[in-house]
């Protein structure tokens, strides 16, 4: 009898690290990646929205002009805050996620800026693209 009156005391004190872990993970600035490392929840945060929207826009059809445009815009936006945020910050320059989104943006900008900025995207430079936003967020 007494034997289970300890573990159930055991399990309220589990119970109160969890809730108190919840809560102190809530505040922590830093989450752990998919592969364990611990980086900035803020980097995390904008790096997995440049992977998504930046994929969102090489996957839009240019068909529809509006809705690429408003994809595409969308994706400019995330990278602009991205870049603003975090280029050359030295918590996360060695980090192979930052490496890769640094790779697929300056793709994206070397094509545009020998092809101009409506020229249609060829198959292979999105491909490319889309495989460093594939490595990066295997790291996010």
């Amino acid at each position: 009898m007494g034997w289970a009156e300890e573990k159930s005391s055991d399990k309220e004190d589990d119970d109160n690290k969890g809730i108190v872990g919840d809560i102190t993970s809530l505040f922590d600035p830093n989450e752990k990646t998919k592969k364990g490392k611990v980086l900035p929840k803020a980097y995390l945060k904008s790096a997995r929205e440049v992977v998504k929207t930046l994929r969102e826009s090489l996957n839009e059809p240019p068909d529809d002009i509006a809705k690429f445009r408003r994809t595409a815009d969308s994706a400019k936006e995330s990278i602009r805050e991205y870049l603003g945020s975090w280029r050359g910050k030295q918590t996360v320059v060695q980090e192979e996620s930052y490496v890769m989104l640094e790779k697929a943006i300056r793709s994206l900008a070397n094509f545009y800026s020998k092809a101009g900025p409506s020229a249609p995207l060829p198959e292979e430079v999105k491909s490319e693209i889309l495989d460093y936003l594939n490595i990066a967020e295997e790291f996010l």
